[in-house]
Parts: C-alpha cells; sequence; structure tokens
C-alpha cells in the first residue's frame, strides 16, 4: 500500500464483491489488489480474501472481511457529484436495484450498508444561491425527495 491515507472499510466477507461492484459502477474505479489471510482468524480462515485494495473515483479504499462485528451506518458516506439527471439515474439505480435501498435527499445505501450521496450539481448551486429565497424553495423540494430529480429542483428554485 502506497498511499499516504486510505479509506478502510469493514465487510462481512464480501470485500471483493463490493470492489467488484464500484469499479463496474463508478468512473475511474478499480480493484487493484487482493489479498488472502496468511493464517486463520476469528472471522476466517487461511486463504480466505482478508483484503481488497482498490479505488472507488479515484479514491484509495482497502476493503477488510473483518466479520459480522461492525456495520457502516450514515456517519460515514461517498458524496458522488453528478452533472446530469442520467447521471443521477445511472448511479442511483445501480446501488439501489443491486439490493440497495432508498433514503432521503439524495441518500441511498448499497447491499452492504454503505451511504451514498448521489448528488447533482445543480442541486448543489440551487441550495447556495445567493437569493436566500430561492435557495430555500430548492432546499424544501429537495426535503421531499429521495432521488434528485433536477427539473423539480430548478423549477422550485425559478419559484
Amino acid at each position: 500500500m502506497l498511499n499516504k491515507n486510505t479509506i478502510c472499510l469493514w465487510y462481512d466477507g464480501t470485500a471483493l464483491d463490493a470492489a467488484k461492484f464500484y469499479a463496474e459502477t463508478f468512473p475511474d474505479s478499480t480493484v487493484d489488489a487482493i489479498h488472502r489471510a496468511p493464517g486463520d482468524y476469528p472471522s476466517g480462515k487461511e486463504g480466505d480474501v482478508l483484503t481488497v485494495e482498490f479505488k472507488v473515483m479515484g479514491i484509495p479504499c482497502l476493503g477488510l472481511n473483518g466479520g459480522a462485528a461492525f456495520k457502516h451506518n450514515e456517519a460515514f458516506s461517498f458524496q458522488v457529484a453528478t452533472d446530469d439527471q442520467a447521471e443521477t439515474d445511472r448511479l442511483w439505480n445501480a446501488i439501489v436495484q443491486n439490493g440497495g435501498q432508498e433514503s432521503a435527499c439524495g441518500w441511498c445505501k448499497d447491499k452492504w450498508g454503505l451511504s451514498w450521496q448521489i448528488t447533482p450539481r445543480a442541486l448543489i448551486a440551487a441550495v447556495t444561491d445567493s437569493d436566500h429565497a430561492a435557495a430555500k424553495r430548492a432546499f424544501e423540494a429537495m426535503m421531499t425527495m429521495s432521488k434528485i430529480d433536477i427539473a423539480a429542483i430548478e423549477t422550485a428554485r425559478r419559484g
């Protein structure tokens, strides 16, 4: 591992499956190395996949098959800035339709419990608009959504 800082994500034996899904779904994502356990450990046996080095949109990650002791939660999420509705739909649907679940305001979870914010750049522009009333309308529209609908956000922004 050559990176100075790498995100370590804990999995219950499914790190390789998750890394492969991310590599297939997100641009600039790869599975870089698979390391097998040199001996038995509490949640596995010698030869099992212990860690997987991968990148998600260029961010170095290490998937650790540590067992069932810890679960992902919303305190950590990947925020993915999308350029249009087609990209928003593609990424959202890939996550949700692959065993994941919808949440609110552009958030969803993949089937491994990892949280994702699929966030159109248009949403960020709308809720940070210097016109406070426009930003508030866009924000209130977002609060009613699961997957972000850019057209609805823009309509709310315009009033």
